[in-house]
């Protein structure tokens, strides 16, 4: 980048039926940061959230495959900027701390600023008690896979560099991309920082498209692929190790009694026992060779980034 260019900064704003409140986002944003470029992105709409987020000042595009996921794919493949601003159309995240977050990228050389709900005020203002159980679970669960201490891992407002947004492979389609890029910066060690933000509960009129089940089972699932993508020794060894286990508690009696009187009378129990024991050693192995075809393309995604 020429530094005598001017700083580029977009903000993106996916939507779904979110006329009620896009129009409001759009001017709130545009009054904080008047230089930026605000997107829209229309995901199938079935009311007026393209034509009032436009009539606001915004850039409309829309997204035809349905899921937040690939909506924001479709963003960072085409909008150009130099810092990414990303918030929900509902207007539960108020645009004055988009402010502080672009100097947090655009002065502190910061990949992505996680807007933190959680310990702001998220659980006094979202009236839905199973997403607060669900943030909690996720967090742990993350926490504990990669060793961090990040505080909100699914929260939609957040600011990324370019760097991070043209080197980030979207792989999800729903909502579980916010879990996906907060794994993802983690493994490839981006630097990342967590900024308290306000949270408001949806106003009146305003309809969550989060199926609190359905998309929080997506979202689990996906922290288990990831995992195992990712941390593949540590996924299969585990695996291995709990097979062994099964397997030795089912041959134990089998060998207690062939010692005690040279006769194997529970043959099925012995096969299975040597299928998961013979298992347990093939998920060993398959965890050693996946890791190191993983810490070589980590290498490679290093050399891209500093090529970046």
């Amino acid at each position: 980048m020429n530094p005598n260019d001017p700083y580029r900064v977009a903000v993106l704003i996916p939507c779904y039926n979110e006329e009620t409140t896009v129009a409001k986002v759009v001017s709130d944003f545009r009054e904080v940061l008047p230089d930026a470029e605000i997107y829209v992105y229309d995901n199938n709409s079935t009311d007026r959230t393209a034509e009032l987020a436009a009539e606001a000042g915004a850039i409309v595009r829309k997204e035809h495959v349905q899921g937040k996921g690939n909506v924001i794919r479709r963003m960072f493949r085409e909008v150009e900027a130099d810092c990414y601003i990303m918030a929900d159309g509902d207007d539960t995240y108020p645009a004055k701390h988009a402010a502080d977050m672009l100097n947090a990228v655009k002065n502190g050389s910061v990949d992505m600023v996680i807007g933190d709900r959680l310990s702001s005020t998220y659980f006094q203002q979202n009236k839905r008690p199973f997403h607060n159980v669900g943030n909690r679970l996720v967090r742990w669960l993350i926490c504990r896979l990669w060793h961090t201490d990040v505080k909100d891992i699914m929260t939609g407002y957040r600011a990324f560099s370019r760097r991070f947004v043209k080197l980030f492979p979207v792989m999800t389609g729903q909502f579980e991309i916010e879990t996906e890029m907060t794994i993802h910066a983690l493994d490839k060690r981006f630097r990342l920082i967590e900024m308290p933000v306000d949270y408001r509960d949806r106003p009146k009129g305003s309809v969550s498209k989060l199926n609190t089940f359905k998309d929080g089972w997506t979202v689990l699932k996906t922290i288990v692929t990831l995992f195992k993508e990712y941390r593949p020794m540590r996924f299969f060894g585990w695996l291995a190790v709990a097979l062994a286990v099964l397997g030795l508690a089912l041959v134990a009696p089998v060998l207690v009694e062939y010692f005690q009187t040279g006769l194997v009378r529970r043959f099925p129990t012995l096969f299975v026992s040597l299928f998961l024991l013979l298992a347990a050693l093939q998920s060993l192995f398959t965890g050693l060779c996946l890791d190191v075809m993983v810490e070589k393309e980590r290498k490679a995604y290093e050399l891209k980034v500093i090529a970046f």
